[in-house]
């Protein structure tokens, strides 16, 4: 039987996503990532499987429904549970554009459905078998940009406004079934998706590596009565857990 903790991490081939993978590996956890290019998550893979993981690598879109059934169940086949699901996975869509006026129809719907339809169908999807067992750890990643409104950043900012409403709704719905819903904002980071958003930065940027230990505190027996929360990677240090 597998008693390493299992962690599913979506959008995990480059940035946040890869250095929370990583974290977790050299904690020991078996690990199930996904992204929706092959060659970055196979190179992933690898980099994990050499820190000592069992890894489960899956090529798929985790907004669209018929991947994520796809890697949720192979998950569960390969590893026989889910412990963790950290729904990483983002789009920034067309940027800079000023003004939401000015925001292209669809792309406003594609960066909806990505950020904020994703986490709620690869959440409703891995839910069963965490109500099942009655514990298990949800976290999802969010933005300054979906806590305060900021000129310029257009549907993605409505995108992370909307799953922190639906992560507080997760979270008051899951209260005392076991499982804990939350909420990591990692700030501002050097990470591809950062250069597209502000692409004339002139100031130091956050290393994804160094924000990582606020995953490993939420999805640790720790954060047992953790539940609804918003914490800010940055900004979190181990006594700031209390």
């Amino acid at each position: 039987m597998n008693t390493k903790q299992v962690v599913m991490i979506t959008g995990a081939s480059m940035g946040l996503g890869k250095a929370a993978a990583k974290a977790f590996a050299r904690q020991g956890a078996d690990l199930a990532i996904c992204a929706r290019g092959e060659v970055k998550l196979m190179e992933t893979a690898k980099e994990l499987e050499a820190l000592g993981a069992d890894v489960l690598a899956v090529t798929a879109d985790a907004s669209d429904p018929r991947d994520i059934e796809r890697f949720v169940s192979l998950t569960e086949s390969n590893f026989g549970r889910i412990d963790v699901l950290i729904n990483n996975a983002s789009f920034l869509g067309p940027s800079p554009i000023p003004f939401l006026a000015d925001y292209p129809s669809e792309d406003f719907i594609e960066v909806l459905r990505v950020n904020a339809a994703g986490p709620f169908y690869v959440t409703k999807r891995v839910l069963p078998g965490m109500l099942q067992r009655g514990v298990g750890s949800i976290i999802n990643v969010t933005s300054e940009a979906g806590n305060v409104g900021y000129a310029g950043w257009g549907a993605y900012g409505v995108s992370k406004f909307a799953l922190e409403g639906q992560t507080e709704i997760w979270a008051d719905e899951l209260d005392g079934t076991g499982i804990r819903i939350n909420m990591i904002d990692p700030g501002e980071m050097d990470t591809e998706m950062h250069d597209r958003a502000v692409p004339d930065c002139d100031y130091e940027l956050a290393d994804p590596e160094h924000l990582t230990d606020v995953f490993l505190y939420l999805a640790s027996d720790e954060a047992n009565n953790v539940n609804g929360k918003r914490l800010e990677a940055q900004n979190f240090t181990v006594e700031s857990r209390d």
